[in-house]
């Protein structure tokens, strides 16, 4: 028979956290009453819904893949990266066709987009407002761009030992003094990648402040994937943080942004529905406030207590910043002797994994544990347990039934 927790300790964890009508949800629920006029921004892959607040209905705007230009000028932005993946390709597996393959559909696409690329097609068709004036140069950048990729891919073709990274890096990525290849394609690509930025910031940093909200109350939930898995899980790495930094004039409290990778992105139809858009603002709103009532009650249950951890806990890193990893030759190093931490760090290191939604609340110990079994060739006999290894909890006991 598989394990089952006893009901009563089930029932003591539920009470708490793990059930609809938990204490953890009704606090979420009187938050999100107690402001539920602030407006909230949902942010997702593409899109961003304003919900205004005090169940208004909520207002939309599309960026990146459903936005005028975005596909047009991010396909010639790949050019070189496309290159780049078929000289692996071959690296890999010179013999397989599929690279030659793709080599030709490469081609066959570039020339199809010369074919309608034009002056007329950028200002006319797309008509991107923040490229006003710049569609000329942009339709040469395009061709140029695609005339380079053309001879590099077709030289490739027929001399397939002579398609390198070597050669791209000198005669394609950045060449230098090239008539070949007057502008460097590295050039190119932060050109374009620029150009597709200047339209996004342009339009939702214009939108975000025709809105009628005050930016003190905004509340920010960026949802869901952005990209590639593993990207945009920070701060730092989110270009909308700090889109929406600069929009609001540096007045937003970045405190009231959470970045929720794992958290549905946003239904857009449904934010466009007007019998569905209460359901979704309920949704998100919850979200957020379960979020903010976490950073909140780290706040009020350590007021007056240190808030980073200390040396004691984290000798390695801080939150948010990379530890060097040793080269992949070099042997491991013995385990430093593990030190325990006093009783201020270990409170600093509780209010951290509280206050701090990018933590785990499990990591308030896994660390220092993880570091005493390395110490200890995995001994769990011999891993001392701050708060508990140091503490008598039978004499504690003892003395609370005594003054009961």
């Amino acid at each position: 028979m598989s394990y089952q927790p006893h009901p009563f300790f089930r029932r003591l964890f539920d009470v708490y956290t793990g059930d609809p009508a938990s204490i953890g949800m009704q606090l979420t629920h009187l938050r999100d009453r107690q402001d539920g006029s602030d407006p909230l921004l949902v942010c997702t892959g593409s899109d961003i819904v304003l919900f205004p607040g005090s169940a208004r209905p909520p207002t939309v705007e599309s960026f990146r893949r459903t936005t005028r230009g975005f596909i047009e000028l991010a396909a010639v932005s790949h050019l070189p990266l496309a290159v780049g993946w078929l000289a692996r390709m071959r690296e890999i597996a010179p013999g397989d066709p599929m690279w030659r393959q793709s080599a030709r559909e490469l081609i066959q696409a570039i020339h199809d987009v010369q074919a309608i690329n034009t002056v007329a097609l950028w200002r006319d068709d797309l008509s991107v407002a923040a490229w006003q004036g710049l569609e000329i140069r942009i339709a040469a950048l395009v061709d140029y761009s695609c005339r380079v990729t053309l001879d590099v891919v077709e030289k490739a073709l027929r001399d397939a030992d002579g398609f390198t990274f070597e050669r791209l890096r000198l005669e394609y990525l950045n060449p230098r003094g090239s008539a070949r290849v007057p502008v460097s394609m590295n050039e190119m690509m932060f050109a374009t990648f620029a150009l597709t930025f200047l339209d996004i910031g342009h339009r939702i940093t214009a939108w975000l402040r025709s809105q009628a909200f005050d930016w003190n109350r905004l509340m920010v939930l960026i949802s869901g994937r952005s990209g590639r898995p593993t990207a945009g899980l920070t701060w730092d790495t989110n270009n909308l943080c700090h889109l929406i930094q600069r929009a609001s004039r540096d007045t937003f409290d970045r405190h009231r942004l959470y970045i929720a990778p794992h958290a549905p992105p946003i239904d857009v139809a449904a934010a466009s529905d007007p019998a569905r858009a209460a359901g979704l603002e309920t949704q998100f709103r919850s979200l957020w406030f379960n979020l903010r009532v976490g950073v909140e009650m780290g706040s009020r249950l350590f007021d007056g207590d240190p808030v980073d951890r200390g040396p004691e806990i984290a000798p390695a890193s801080r939150p948010g910043m990379a530890t060097p990893a040793a080269p992949a030759t070099a042997a491991p190093a013995p385990a430093a002797p593990v030190q325990h931490p006093g009783r201020q760090a270990l409170i600093a290191q509780l209010r951290l994994v509280l206050e701090d939604p990018t933590q785990l609340l499990s990591n308030v110990a896994a660390q220092y544990v993880l570091d005493q079994l390395a110490a200890n060739n995995n001994n769990p006999t011999q891993v001392f347990i701050a708060g508990f290894s140091d503490v008598d909890y039978l004499a504690a006991r003892a003395a609370v039934v005594a003054g009961s």
